[in-house]
């Protein structure tokens, strides 16, 4: 799943959702780091009957080796969704991989 979901995000096939996009202004998350992270990131975990659709977390880290969690739609649709997007907080994660 997670090479399917590199290929449609290097394809340029995703869009923010509202929240996603203000999250990533809010948080001060590039584009750039988003992909950045997508490109090295790993699916941690899988959400088949999240109320929107099918979704997962991807955790990876930026190039400046800044953790990233990305919570996107599965590639089922011509555009993959990003519903939102934050730097993973210690207390709450293990390895930012693992929830506490």
């Amino acid at each position: 799943m997670i090479k399917e979901i590199r290929k449609v995000f290097k394809e340029g096939r995703y869009e923010y959702s509202l929240h996603a996009l203000d999250q990533s202004i809010l948080r001060h998350i590039t584009r750039r780091e988003i992909l950045e992270s997508i490109e090295k990131g790993e699916i941690i975990e899988n959400y088949p009957e999240d109320k929107f659709g099918p979704s997962c977390l991807i955790y990876g880290r930026t190039d400046l080796e800044r953790p990233l969690h990305i919570h996107c739609s599965y590639p089922t649709r011509p555009k993959i969704k990003i519903i939102t997007v934050y730097e993973p907080d210690s207390a709450e994660w293990i390895d930012f991989k693992t929830r506490r």
